[in-house]
This record gives structure tokens, C-alpha cells and sequence, in this order.
């Protein structure tokens, strides 16, 4: 089957496109490398430099590549910047997923795989999260994303796409299999941060508030290694095809790690001093999140193996350092 994967050169989406190469699919990567690196490429994946943006070179590539599928990972993801930049994440998140829906809707790719977020749901009411839950975002970026899932229902309706939405909690870690080494060009998620404040590029990490109502007063999350985040992207799209109808599932480990739990577990790992310092809280930040993926088991044979911390530390600072 052949693929195309927007936004394939970054992070999540250098993941995919490996495990998809790794089992059998053709992918063609297109992206504008504003956060992705060349060194994410893979030589037996096709390459389109491309902005979502360009309605245009996006209609082209489709027309061209003649895909039977699409994963969207293109949208910024900074929670934080998004409560400052809101401007910023309607024209990339909303506008430009609206590109890819009606070029794909265009040129007849009728499987898309959706780089969702657990941001849809704010703070929760129930832990663990489930997909019964009301979606209620604290962020604009949780917001941006439940836009583009209720987006994505209304093109299955009106132009038969079918699609996947996958709401995950925090990515972290690299490919178990240590071939993806490419660093996060502007991070912003905490297990990078804190490996570049290990590999001395950053001084010191900033935690956003230690006066939380949990056991050592920081936010908690669930954290999903990149590598299971990749398997699940694959099993998602062979399900939509296999069975023609939408899915949406969160993809997590029902466990919570707190910041400063993920940073114990850095410094113990890493043999590095992790210097922090403690500010005050971000906004858009809830207490604690964390999934329950039962739906992802249940329906694609999904479940996280390598999210434990230890590997997701290891893994990382197998890059960093």
C-alpha cells in the first residue's frame, strides 16, 4: 500500500515512517522541515518538500503519488505556545488540516490517520480517562485538535473518508532499535527538555508549579513511548481500511509519571545533575491525565511495551548524549 505521511520528517512522524517501511508499506514524506530533519529521511521513503499551507502542492502530491492513504502529524504542538500564539495554531492547525481534507477528498484518499491528543479532554473528571469522556480542552492546541477530529466526522459523512484519531498523552523516547537520531529542533515536551539540560545545552529545567494536589506537588502524565506511538499508527490505518469505518481511541498506559518523578528517573539514568528551578504554573495545565486504552486493545490489538520510564530515559539519552 502506498502512503503518504505529512509531517514525516519530524519526530512522531520519523517513528511512522519507519514502522511502516518496516513492515512493507511505500511511503512518501511530506513536509517543510520547519521542525523535521533530513536526517529523518529514510533512502527507501519518497520525499515532496511541502507546506500544508499550499493547498496547491498538497492537491499535486496527492495527484501524483497516487496514495490510498494519508497520516496527518503536521500540526504545531506546543501547548503552552498555543495559549500565547493562538493566531499561529488556527492557520497551521485548522487551516491547514483543511487543506489536506479537501485535497485528499479531491483526489479520492478515503484513509486517514490522525495525530490526535488527550489535550481534547482538559481536566478530567475520572481517572483513568476513557473515550466516554466529555471533551472539554484547557488549551488552544486541545482545542485545535478536537476540531480537526469533528473536521474529520463530517468529510466521513459527506466524502466517505474514513479516519482514526488517535489521542495520546506525552511521546517520549527514540526508536528501540536506535535508528532515528534526529534531536527536536525547538523542543518543548519534558523528556527532551530534560535531556538537553543533562547534555548541557540548557542550564537548568524550568517545572511549572509544585503546589499541585498530587503526592510531590507536580503535574502528572502518561507518558507513551514514540516506538509504541508508531506501531499504533499502523494498526490504526490497517483497521479503517480493513474494517471501513472511523475510530477514535486513546493510546497511553493508564500510568501517571510526575515531572519531577521523570526527572529522578533522568538524573539516576544519565549519572548527569539535573538542575531545576521552580516557577510559577503554565496556563492550560491540568493536574493529571491519564488514559485508558482498553478501546485501542479491544479493537486494534494495541498495548504499550516499551513506555515503561527506564526505557523511555535510555532511549532518549541514547541521542542526547
Amino acid at each position: 500500500m502506498n502512503v503518504l505521511i505529512i509531517g514525516g520528517a519530524g519526530y512522531i512522524g520519523s517513528h511512522v515512517s519507519r514502522e511502516l517501511l518496516d513492515q512493507g508499506y511505500r511511503v512518501t514524506v511530506f513536509d517543510n522541515l520547519s521542525a523535521g530533519l533530513r536526517e529523518n529521511l529514510f533512502r527507501e521513503a519518497g520525499f515532496i518538500y511541502g507546506d500544508i499551507m499550499d493547498y496547491q502542492a498538497l492537491r499535486r502530491a496527492m495527484t501524483d503519488g497516487n496514495f490510498e492513504a494519508l497520516i496527518h502529524l503536521a500540526a504545531f504542538k506546543a501547548a503552552g505556545e498555543s495559549m500565547t500564539a493562538p493566531e499561529k495554531y488556527s492557520l497551521n492547525n485548522i487551516s491547514g488540516t483543511l487543506n489536506i481534507l479537501n485535497a485528499a477528498s479531491e483526489t479520492g484518499i478515503k484513509n486517514i490517520v490522525f495525530s490526535s491528543s488527550a489535550a481534547v479532554y482538559g481536566e478530567p473528571k475520572y481517572i483513568p480517562i476513557d473515550e466516554k469522556h466529555p471533551a472539554n480542552p484547557e488549551n488552544y492546541y486541545g482545542f485545535t485538535k478536537l476540531e480537526i477530529e469533528r473536521f474529520l466526522g463530517w468529510y466521513g459523512k459527506l466524502r466517505g473518508i474514513h479516519s482514526a484519531s488517535l489521542r495520546y498523552f506525552n511521546a517520549a523516547g527514540y526508536d528501540v532499535k536506535g535508528r532515528i537520531r534526529g534531536k527536536e529542533l525547538t523542543p518543548a515536551n519534558l523528556v527532551p527538555v530534560i535531556m538537553e539540560v543533562a547534555a548541557g545545552i540548557r542550564k537548568e529545567i524550568q517545572v511549572y508549579g509544585n503546589d499541585y494536589d498530587t503526592p510531590d506537588g507536580t503535574c502528572i502524565r502518561d507518558y507513551i513511548h514514540v516506538s509504541d506511538l508508531a506501531r499504533a499508527h499502523v494498526k490504526a490505518l490497517n483497521y479503517i481500511r480493513q474494517n471501513g469505518q472511523s475510530l477514535i481511541v486513546n493510546l497511553g498506559t493508564g500510568k501517571g509519571v510526575s515531572v519531577l518523578e521523570m526527572i529522578g528517573a533522568a538524573r539516576r539514568i544519565t549519572g548527569r545533575d539535573i538542575p531545576v528551578t521552580i516557577t510559577g504554573r503554565r496556563a492550560g495545565d491540568p493536574v493529571k491525565l491519564t488514559a485508558s486504552s482498553d478501546l485501542a486493545f479491544t479493537t486494534m490489538n494495541w498495548k504499550a511495551e516499551y513506555s515503561d520510564i527506564d526505557t523511555i530515559i535510555r532511549t532518549s539519552w541514547e541521542v542526547y548524549q
